[in-house]
């Protein structure tokens, strides 16, 4: 299998093929959320995007330990080194303590995750609870003098390290332009250049969140975190680092550094980046105040929205796209997510309508037993998954055909068919049915009820009640139900 998938690789600015270190032993590290607010549709991308990913490399039969990390301390609010940090701000505000802050949010994060059928990692650890590891990374960089004390804070030399290896490798740049980009910050002077960051900061008297080290109390830099705890639950060397795009520069770039500084080699073998959600062009986000929270989208209660979307709504929208490309928020392109969605739907349901025949005609056979691999050709080219829907809505145009007698299909066949849709929308891309819920005998019920009125309908036809038939048909259709006869019987779909 490991031969046939191809991801791109950010670091070599190609497609690689995926040859995992200890195969079948996958170890994936993705950056998750700083808990500080309610989630928003940025925090939906990276999440769907590596859910993705998590499924199709456990469907190859790979072994996956999954870690998405929770920052609860040291992402400060101006800059990675300087400002306040962000939940401690809040709970400042709201007179908490941070780790109130940070835990609301977190099972704000876990709600609408499960609302958006995100999997759980394996492992998802916590900054403030990898302090300890943490500060013996900091030891390691500065042992092996990639690192300097200055006042209490510990800072990585980043003209140290560009002597003896590079700094840039990921994101392209160079140290000039990295210089030339540079600020003139507050607290600027401690640093011997201004392209050095923050290992260590030394808390001020108001700073709450500080921890003891040797060099003061204080609190891990943004970026240590990462390199900290996936050298602690995936081993020096692992497979897939991922996050959104905007990470590039500085924080995994910053990894790398500190990773080959504390170690002397490379920690991380594939670098996978989504790129951005925007609205009219500009990236959505917290700090630019032009971000919609995911609950504002299942509820429809923000000024840009004219309705709720479906959970199931915006995890369409999102794949709909490839991941590496950039998505634009608009409500007509979430309406089309929503009609694309159950169409998806709707043909899926179908299939337990289609007629059997004793033999597939000659086209139908084709398609179906080629669906499988053409979906997995798409899956296994960097995650192709607009091409698998686009492949999934072929597929419902045949089950149209054969509902409307215009083809045949066996029982193996169709049994096939229902297996690679049922494969593809809902285990690998995470979709699911939401009509009456998550919850399979509500389901089961809504589909007796409707069968129940359409066998009224059918016995008022039989004993020639015209008008009662045709009640019931008018009825069900402005309830949104669309009713066919066919020569088998009656075949319904909910169209609204």
């Amino acid at each position: 299998m490991e031969q046939r998938l191809v991801i791109y690789n950010t670091l070599m600015r190609s497609k690689q093929p995926f040859v995992p270190l200890h195969a079948p032993n996958v170890g994936m590290y993705v950056c998750g959320p700083t808990v500080y607010g309610d989630p928003h549709l940025g925090h939906a991308r990276p999440a769907i995007t590596f859910d993705t990913v998590f499924r199709y490399l456990r469907h190859l039969g790979y072994k996956v330990r999954y870690v998405r990390n929770i920052t609860d301390v040291g992402h400060l609010e101006h800059d990675a080194d300087e400002g306040d940090d962000k939940i401690e701000k809040k709970a400042r505000l709201e007179q908490l303590e941070p780790m109130e802050v940070a835990q609301y949010y977190t099972n704000r994060y876990h709600d609408a995750m499960a609302a958006l059928n995100v999997l759980p990692p394996s492992i998802e650890p916590h900054a403030s609870g990898h302090i300890i590891e943490q500060e013996e990374l900091v030891r390691q960089i500065m042992d092996n003098g990639y690192a300097y004390e200055s006042n209490g804070s510990v800072y990585f030399d980043v003209e140290k390290y560009n002597s003896d290896h590079r700094y840039g490798v990921l994101s392209g740049r160079n140290l000039d332009d990295v210089r030339d980009a540079s600020r003139e910050l507050d607290g600027v002077g401690e640093k011997r250049h201004q392209v050095d960051f923050a290992l260590w900061k030394k808390a001020q008297p108001e700073h709450i969140m500080r921890w003891p080290s040797p060099w003061s109390d204080g609190f891990p830099g943004w970026h240590c975190e990462c390199t900290a705890m996936g050298r602690k639950y995936l081993g020096a060397e692992f497979d897939i680092h991922g996050g959104g795009m905007d990470l590039v520069f500085p924080h995994h770039e910053c990894e790398i550094a500190q990773a080959v500084a504390a170690q002397g080699k490379p920690m991380v073998r594939y670098w996978m980046h989504n790129n951005m959600i925007t609205i009219n062009g500009q990236k959505m986000g917290k700090s630019l105040g032009n971000f919609i929270t995911l609950e504002q989208f299942f509820t429809g209660s923000h000024e840009s929205l004219r309705k709720a979307y479906s959970p199931m709504t915006i995890r369409f929208f999102i794949l709909s796209a490839h991941y590496r490309g950039t998505v634009d928020f608009s409500n007509d392109a979430l309406l089309a997510s929503e009609k694309g969605l159950e169409r998806l739907m709707n043909g899926i349901g179908d299939l337990e309508r289609v007629p059997v025949a004793a033999k597939s005609d000659a086209e139908t056979e084709a398609f179906v037993m080629g669906l499988r691999q053409r979906c997995y050709d798409a899956m296994n080219d960097d995650f192709a998954t607009p091409q698998v829907i686009s492949y999934l809505f072929e597929a419902c145009s045949h089950i149209n055909k054969l509902l409307d007698h215009k083809g045949a299909i066996s029982a193996d066949c169709l049994g096939e068919l229902k297996a690679a849709m049922h494969l593809f929308a809902f285990d690998l891309l995470g979709l699911r049915q939401e009509r009456g819920g998550s919850d399979g005998a509500r389901e089961e019920a809504f589909g007796k009820v409707v069968d129940m009125v359409l066998d009224l309908r059918a016995k008022a036809k039989a004993a020639k009640d015209w008008a009662t038939s045709d009640r019931i048909r008018d009825e069900l259709a402005a309830a949104g139900f669309e009713v066919k006869d066919t020569k088998d019987g009656v075949a319904w779909r909910l169209d609204k």
